[in-house]
């Protein structure tokens, strides 16, 4: 065996690489290079060479009876040879490598496996072999005699690597291998030994440390794999050895091309063994046409594999495990709970599919519909498996989102599909299992289960609950721990309204125990918030109460909280019986209370307090005490006055027992009504007086004044006895406990209101005047506040007997006799009203300070205001004469002899304005008595002097009292007085005037009024007349220069003044006037500023000032403010107006190259009248001082600022454009910023020479010779040979103002330009310079693209009526096609920068076909296959938009393609029907279909298209004809029972009860009612039935088909057609069926249309089987619908057959 082995490989090594043969093989450089590319590009991982040999020896032949097993064992020895540190060998038990598979492995390309992909095969030997060479450069082969060895280095005699076999003729032997695997193990058939490349020996070792233990999960062969290592130091040991195991449980079965298994791993690693079982479930699905590719052409069924692991998978101390696998993992973690399994196409890499592959998309497109199988196989499998188990298994459904997003549509999918399919365990009391769609199916809140629960414990009978209108479901799967299994499936919670079905239906309230009953409402509460509130719990009796009959009803919630009635729990169980018995006592009381057993209850119940807030809260129950109750009752007392009475009586005996405490008794007093002496209720008081009968306050008030203010007189019955509710109370008890408790009084005691009574404003007699001051005086001792309006009254009333009559007391004095006597002798004018004691008896002394409570005056200070008041009062009427006021005087003064003070009258008259003086009435304060000191003054000022031409000189001698009183007299500094009284008139402004104005700014503090009046005045002398101070010099030495340029400075007058003024300097300086030399220089520097705003500067007055500056300069200090105007303002005359210094230019020669392009400011220096001649040179050194620009380098500003282009540019010479650039650069060097101004000139100017004629800066490029691509003539250049090489230099000054100096920035200029061009050579060169440049346009709709044509011409169009390529040849005519003018390059130049469509799109296709519609002409079969099948693989609802304006559809006439209007022309998806039309001649209905050659375009497919455009169903579009006519004598009557049995009844039955429909029981009994009540007529004619549709234009079509039944709802019959005993074949029996099923379904659901088909299907199957009982029920259970008791019910009660007249 080994002499032929190596015989066939030195063949191998002559005839394919010329070796020995004394010649080289051409093709040997080639073939090296393709295997080295192909090993370094092929993976991108070094671990995938362990996939590939794993893939190898899975695909590798095995003997029988063998466990087909792969080794893996690292080694240290050397044992090849070739010095490397660590080897790999790996150990396989196949046949070994025959010659074919040594063939293959010498080649690339060439596998032994190619073709048999369908045959189990998953890798291809000879390819993935190769990538050993990634991690060793001497791979060696022992198996079957073969002992070879490759190297990726050439060989010496051929120069190829990789390929060329070579002989191994020593090293390793197999004994060398053998001691190495074992000496006591056989060796396996195949070793392979790789020599590891040291860089790679760390690599090799971590990735076989983690090998996935679930390696084996979907290989069919390989049963054992291992990694182990062989180390002399076993401690030194560095590769994590693992041992892998699978064995297969495999039951079979067969279903839906499917099986399933199960299969177990186990691991053993580090002495310790894991395992996992995993339910497997494969199954075959045919390849779509659409779907296949090159790779697979051999395979006609995909074969998806789902593995379920039970348990913890294998994962090797890894958190992620792969979830896609191709035989191999690969490392796409999905997060799914399932592996995915199937022969995808991978990457190169193996990391993961290929998701663009249609191959791949076709296999993920079917594993929702494996997945869903395998789930209805785990949950459905066993029917005898306990309910409990069953939710475990939705553990496998994907609820959480791939990490990989596109295996999205996978999970969609399965969800999908999970949600149409009736999988979810409902809750059922019978041993029958119930599985219902997930949206049918519905979740119960934990804590009902609960409550659930105990209610059955408790025994009472809980109905199905599904009897509620909603599946429930299972309590098993109800959890918390399935919420994202459930949310995944789209389970929602039971409605509100279900709670309060079950609740109410199943009677729980009146059955449970408190205890339970409490739970409910505890339940109720805690979801009453989020859940209940607004509910239909609202309105079912929940709440129990005690009625006044003492019976136990119910409440709801909604007649609880919106009565006036309120259920109430009492505080403490002691004043239950006392409440009640009242509550018998006042009827109008709205409340009731909850059982004693519920609120006992209650104490006990651990979430009271919940439930007592949430009854308070929402039922509005309260909690009642003895005082909670009595404010309620008194909130329902009326106008009745019993219970009013009753009331008091109520509080008087609680208050009694003890049941109430002093402030809920005070309270309640307070606002209980009371009854007043008319009988009527009072419920709004501020104060009660005991009964009138006996009081004392009738004597002094008479009748209740104060009724208006509350004052309550009590009705006599509160001194009566009386009884109530069982209590009695004997005469006066209820009237002093009123007294004590509602402070029911009289006088004295009485606390008056905030008003009058009447008896007071009339005089009163002595015992009731002596009573009102007992009663103040009573007040005052308890601290009481007299209320304002009762104290007025008693103040203002005339009740008091004075010396003048009865008076207020507020008018009247109490005095000692001695001032008394006084004031009546000296005052004759006024009368003083003195109380009569002798009247009251000398009594009042002992209410002294009552009396003065009530404004009765005691001082003589008093009297002394009183006379004032009367003389003001006198004063303001007019009535105060010159008399008068001398008799005031003469009072003052006898006040004074009589040393008594006059203070308080003075105090009283001083502020009146009844004093006469000069300038009229004032007040004695303001008046002045006129003498010599106030002469000066009187000149400046009006002053209010005495009148005393009035009053007469006499007033004179009054002047102690004069002065007494306020008047002012003598001047006595009172310059304050001048100030406030000042009168301007430059007549009067003497020089004493002068002073004492300047007296007054001295001595005044705050006068800055008066100096500012005095600011705007002229009154002050000068040398040009009086002027104001800020217009007036004080004469100081050094003025005389300015004095020669400035005429007429107001100079003040010191011969006027002579020396009264020099000491007023600081005040003549507030006033304004300019003394200080800087203040002079600054007046003088407005002068200056003045003389410039009105342009009255002459040449004289320039060449003046100038001199001056030159004489100015060189003193100190300098006149600044001058100077400083003379640099800012406009007062130099220039060529372009007046200019500042600094905005002038003194004129030389090197000036006259800016003038073509600038209007510069040169300083008029000629000599005409404007002009300031050339003298102005001459003080070129003081204008430079100034600011004047004197030398060319310094303008660059004013270049800048006067920049104004001719019209014409031709008119710019090249050197004024280079003086310009140079000043910008000048510019640029001391700053970094063009000014925007000038930036937009320059920019909007067409200015600078371009080879494409004059343009803006930013509208040109500087041209870069280095630049190759691109010729000058392309764009806009600037013309180096008009303005020379010099224009390079000022490369940064063009960017700077916008050029653009960087060709390759250029492109969007070159591309505005590039419309100019008509040769395509230059075109396709500026493309590919755009190309370069990555240029893309902003408006991409415009003309972008040349079009040449064969007229050496062509036109440009825009991007979007060019595409780049046309598939199909339709768009010639409707689009330009790139393709056909330019190369590839640019052809992704045009799609990636201009927008370019690579192809037609959808709306080019359905535009195409609008233009088809309207040419009217047939189609060629090629086009119109080519447009659907191009529709059908770009379907989306934008195409469906587009498309659905279509008005014509293809239809084949006669082999030929026509377009018909789409109202004529339907889908056919009722064969029937489409025989029937098919019959009619020269007609076409039915839409047109590509033939089958065309896999991608499905018939479904298109129908589902054609629909969504407008195109009809032939089974919608028919009008059915149902009417027929027979006479009854051609009918026989016959038994029901032959049509309608009990099993199609139950059926019936079952399909309406489906809670799903939510038809109630009585409406459902009714409609089986109509097929109980038919009478059943056979006849031997035919049934037919008509079929019209109506097309456009008004036309219609008809045909017949004959029918086998007819049912007459309306009149109750039901026709059948005679048969001839049992149906002779399948044909009629399926007829009949469907017949029948369609009958009976209309007719009973003909106002539930969306129903008639399910139904019919079920009654369809049903007759298939003869109703046959067992078939009825499995048919029942398998579509989840079941017979209720009540339906059963009334089955039994119906009867079939009864005889009725046709």
């Amino acid at each position: 065996m080994a002499e032929a082995a190596r015989e066939h490989v030195e063949k191998i090594r002559r005839e394919r690489y010329y070796i020995g043969r004394g010649e080289q093989n051409p093709l040997a450089e080639d073939m090296h290079q393709a295997v080295n590319y192909l090993s370094q590009e092929l993976y991108s991982k070094d671990v995938h060479f362990l996939m590939e040999l794993v893939q190898n020896a899975e695909d590798n032949e095995y003997p029988g009876g063998v466990a087909p097993s792969l080794e893996f064992l690292v080694t240290s020895s050397d044992i090849t040879g070739s010095g490397a540190s660590s080897t790999l060998l790996i150990f396989n038990n196949e046949r070994g490598f025959s010659k074919s598979n040594i063939e293959s492995i010498c080649r690339v390309g060439k596998s032994t496996k190619k073709g048999y992909r369908d045959k189990g095969y998953i890798g291809e030997k000879g390819i993935g072999f190769k990538s050993v060479f990634l991690i060793s450069s001497q791979p060696h082969i022992f198996s079957n005699g073969y002992q070879i060895k490759f190297n990726e280095n050439p060989c010496e005699e051929c120069n190829i690597g990789y390929i060329v076999p070579e002989w191994v003729e020593s090293r390793p032997s197999l004994s060398d291998i053998k001691q190495i695997y074992g000496c006591s193990k056989n060796l396996p058939a195949t070793c392979i030994i790789l020599p590891l490349k040291d860089e790679k020996v760390t690599a090799v070792k971590q990735q076989l440390s983690s090998l996935h233990p679930e390696m084996l999960l979907f290989l069919s062969k390989i049963r054992r794999l291992s990694v182990r290592e062989d180390n002399c130091n076993p401690r030194g040991s560095t590769v994590s050895e693992i041992a892998i195991s699978s064995e297969k449980n495999y039951k079979q079965r067969k279903n839906m091309h499917a099986e399933s298994y199960t299969l177990n791993l186990s691991a053993q690693e580090d002495g310790n063994e894991e395992e996992c079982g995993y339910y497997m479930w494969r199954q075959k699905f045919p390849v779509k046409p659409e779907n296949r590719v090159d790779k697979r052409t051999e395979i006609d069924e995909w074969v998806i594999t789902l593995a379920f692991p039970h348990g913890e998978r294998l994962s090797r101390g890894k958190e992620l495990s792969p979830g896609v696998y191709a035989f191999l993992p690969t490392e796409m973690v999905t997060n799914f709970p399932f592996i995915i399994q199937a022969d995808f196409l991978l990457a190169s890499s193996r990391e993961a599919i290929l998701f663009d592959s249609p191959w791949n998309k076709g296999i993920l497109e079917s594993v929702p519909s494996a997945f869903m199988n395998a789930f209805i196989a785990l949950v459905k499998s066993r029917a005898d498996a306990p309910a409990m188990s069953l939710p475990s298994m939705f553990r496998f459904l994907p609820v959480n989102p791939s990490l990989i997003p596109l295996l999205e549509p996978v999970r969609s999918g399965i969800k999908d599909k999970v949600l149409l399919e009736n999988i979810v365990p409902c809750e059922s009391h019978t041993s029958q299992k119930i599985f219902c769609k997930p949206g049918a199916v519905a979740r119960i809140k934990p804590t009902f289960w609960d409550i659930l629960g105990k209610v059955r414990e408790s025994g009472v009978d809980l109905k199905n609950l599904s009897t509620h209108g909603t599946y429930i479901l299972s309590s098993h799967f109800d959890k918390s721990t399935y919420n994202s299994v459930l949310a995944f499936l789209g389970v929602k919670s039971v409605s509100s309204d279900w709670y309060a079905k079950c609740i109410e239906g199943s009677n729980l309230l009146k059955e449970v125990h408190e205890q339970l009953y409490l739970e409910i409402i505890s339940f109720v509460a805690d979801n009453w918030q989020n859940f209940f509130s607004g509910t239909n719990m609202l309105s079912i009796p929940l709440l129990k109460y005690v009625d006044r009959n003492n019976v136990i009803s119910f409440w709801s919630i909604s007649r609880a909280s919106q009565s006036s009635d309120r259920l109430c729990l009492v505080s403490e169980k002691k004043y239950i019986s006392w409440l009640i018995s009242w509550n018998q006592e006042f009827r109008s009381s709205r409340w009731f209370f909850l059982p004693p057993s519920t609120q006992t209850a209650l104490e006990d119940f651990p979430r009271k307090t919940t439930v007592i807030q949430w009854l308070q809260s929402h039922a509005k129950v309260e909690s009642a005490s003895v005082y909670s109750y009595g404010m309620t009752v008194f909130s329902s007392l009326n106008t009745d006055s019993r219970p009013v009475i009753a009331f008091a009586h109520f509080l008087y005996h609680s208050s009694q027992k003890g049941h109430l405490g002093s402030y809920n008794l005070a309270e309640l007093c307070r606002v209980m009504p009371v009854i007043d002496s008319y009988g009527n209720v009072v419920k709004t008081r501020s104060s009660i007086l005991v009964p009138a009968k006996g009081s004392k306050w009738v004597e002094l008030i008479g009748t209740n004044p104060w009724t208006n203010e509350n004052y309550v007189e009590l009705h006599a019955e509160y001194k009566s006895a009386g009884c109530f509710a069982g209590n009695y109370t004997s005469e006066g008890q209820l009237l002093s406990f009123i007294k004590t408790q509602l402070h029911a009084s009289d006088v004295p005691f009485i606390n008056p209101p905030n008003a009058s009574f009447p008896t007071v404003s009339s005089p009163l007699t002595v015992s009731n005047a002596i009573l009102l001051l007992q009663w103040i005086q009573n007040l005052k001792s308890r601290r009481v506040t007299l209320p304002a309006r009762f104290l007025a009254c008693v103040q203002q009333g005339s009740w008091l007997m004075t010396s003048v009559g009865y008076k207020p007391p507020n008018e009247s004095f109490l005095s000692n006799s001695e001032w008394s006597n006084l004031l009546q002798d000296g005052s004759s004018f006024v009368d003083i009203p003195m109380i009569d004691q002798q009247f009251y008896q000398n009594k009042l002394h002992e209410y002294k300070e009552e009396l003065k409570e009530i404004g009765v005056r005691f001082e003589f200070r008093d009297a002394s205001a009183y006379i004032g008041s009367r003389l003001m009062s006198m004063a303001a009427r007019n009535m105060l004469t010159r008399e008068n006021v001398y008799a005031l005087l003469r009072l003052i003064r006898f006040l004074q002899e009589k040393v008594l003070s006059p203070s308080e009258l003075i105090n009283h008259v001083k502020d009146g304005r009844w004093m006469k003086s000069t300038l009229g009435y004032m007040s004695p304060a303001s008046c002045i008595v006129y003498d010599s000191e106030w002469a000066v003054a009187s000149c400046i000022s009006n002053q209010p002097f005495l009148d005393v031409k009035f009053y007469g000189e006499d007033i004179l001698a009054y002047k102690p009292e004069l002065k007494l009183l306020g008047v002012v007299v003598g001047f006595k500094n009172n310059y304050q007085l001048v100030i406030d009284n000042f009168k301007f008139s430059s007549a009067s402004v003497t020089c004493d005037a002068t002073v004492l104005i300047l007296k007054c700014i001295r001595y005044v503090s705050s006068c800055d009024d008066f100096l500012k009046k005095l600011r705007e005045l002229k009154w002050l002398k000068t040398s040009m007349g009086f002027r104001a101070p800020n217009e007036s010099f004080l004469l100081e030495p050094g003025w005389e220069c300015l004095l020669t340029v400035f005429d007429g400075i107001p100079v003040l007058d010191v011969g006027f003044y002579e020396s009264k003024v020099s000491s007023y300097k600081e005040e003549l300086k507030k006033t304004g006037l300019i003394i200080r030399f800087e203040e002079a220089s600054k007046a003088i520097g407005n002068i200056f500023k003045t003389m410039v705003l009105k342009s009255s500067i002459t040449k004289a007055t320039v060449l003046a000032l100038l001199a001056s500056y030159r004489q100015l300069s060189k003193q100190s200090p300098i006149p600044v403010e001058l100077f400083n105007g003379m640099r800012t303002e406009k007062w130099l005359r220039t060529s372009l107006g007046f200019r500042s210094p600094s905005d002038a230019i003194l004129y030389d020669e090197e000036w006259k190259y800016m003038s073509p392009i600038a209007d510069l400011p040169f300083i008029n220096d000629d000599d005409s009248p404007n002009g300031l001649s050339k003298v102005i040179h001459g003080y070129k050194h003081e204008l430079k001082q100034l600011g004047v620009t004197t030398d060319v380098k310094d303008g660059a500003r004013f270049v800048i600022a006067g920049i104004n282009f001719p019209k014409n540019p031709v008119n710019i010479p090249a050197a004024t454009v280079l003086s310009l650039l140079q000043s910008i650069q000048s510019w640029l060097t001391h700053t970094t910023k063009i000014p925007k101004d000038f930036g937009e000139k320059i920019s909007s100017c067409s200015w600078l020479r371009t080879t494409m004629g004059y343009q803006c800066p930013d509208e040109c490029i500087l041209f870069d010779r280095k630049q190759s691509y691109i010729c000058m003539e392309d764009g806009p250049f600037i013309d180096e040979s008009f303005y020379g090489s010099e224009i390079v230099s000022f490369k940064d000054v063009l960017a700077a103002i916008g050029a653009t100096v960087d060709v390759r920035s250029g492109h969007s200029l070159i591309a505005q330009h590039l419309r100019n061009h008509k040769d395509s050579a230059t075109i396709s060169r500026i493309y590919m310079y755009l190309k370069e440049c990555n240029w893309e346009p902003m408006d991409k709709k415009s003309d972008w693209i040349w079009i040449p044509n064969e007229r050496e011409s062509g036109a440009w169009v825009s991007p979007l009526s060019c595409v780049l390529h046309d598939p199909d040849n339709l768009f010639s005519s409707q689009l330009h096609v790139l393709g056909k003018y330019y190369e590839g390059k640019l052809l992704d130049f045009f799609s990636s920068a201009l927008g370019v469509r690579h192809a037609p799109c959808v709306e080019d296709y359905c535009q195409l076909w609008s233009t088809w519609e309207s040419l009217s002409s047939e189609l060629s079969i090629v086009d119109c296959a080519s447009f659907w099948k191009y529709i059908a693989k770009k379907w989306s609802k934008n195409t469906e938009k587009l498309l659905s304006g279509c008005a014509k559809v293809p239809v084949c006439v006669d082999g030929k393609i026509i377009l018909s209007q789409k109202e004529d022309v339907f889908i056919p998806d009722d064969l029937l029907l489409k025989d029937l039309f098919d019959k009619l001649p020269q007609e076409s209905f039915f839409i047109w279909y590509p033939s089958c050659s065309l896999p991608s375009v499905s018939r479904a497919r298109l129908n589902n298209i054609y629909g969504s455009i407008g195109v009809g169903a032939i089974s919608k579009a028919v009008e059915k004809n149902n009417s027929f006519t027979l006479e009854d004598r051609s009918c026989r009557k016959v038994d029901q029972r032959e049509l309608l049995s009990v099993g199609l009844l139950q059926i019936v039955l079952a399909f309406l009860a489906d809670p799903a429909l939510d038809i109630s029981i009585e409406e459902r009994h009714s409609m089986v009612s109509w097929l109980l009540n038919v009478v059943v007529l056979e006849t031997d004619r035919p049934i037919t039935v008509g079929y019209r549709v109506n097309l456009s234009g008004g036309r219609s079509v008809d045909v017949k088909a004959s029918r086998m039944l007819r049912w007459e709802r309306v009149n109750a019959k039901l026709y059948t057609q005679r048969r001839n005993g049992v149906a002779s074949c399948y044909k009629e029996k399926i007829e009949f069926a469907t017949n029948f099923a369609d009958e009976i379904a209309q007719g009973l659901l003909f106002e539930m249309a969306d129903q008639i088909t399910s139904l019919a299907e079920l009654i369809k199957i049903g007759s298939l089987v003869e109703f046959q009982e067992a078939a009825v029920e499995y048919l029942l259970r398998s579509r989840n619908l079941q017979l209720f008791p009540e339906d059963e019910a009334f089955l039994n009660a119906a009867s079939l057959g009864g005889s009725k007249n046709c």
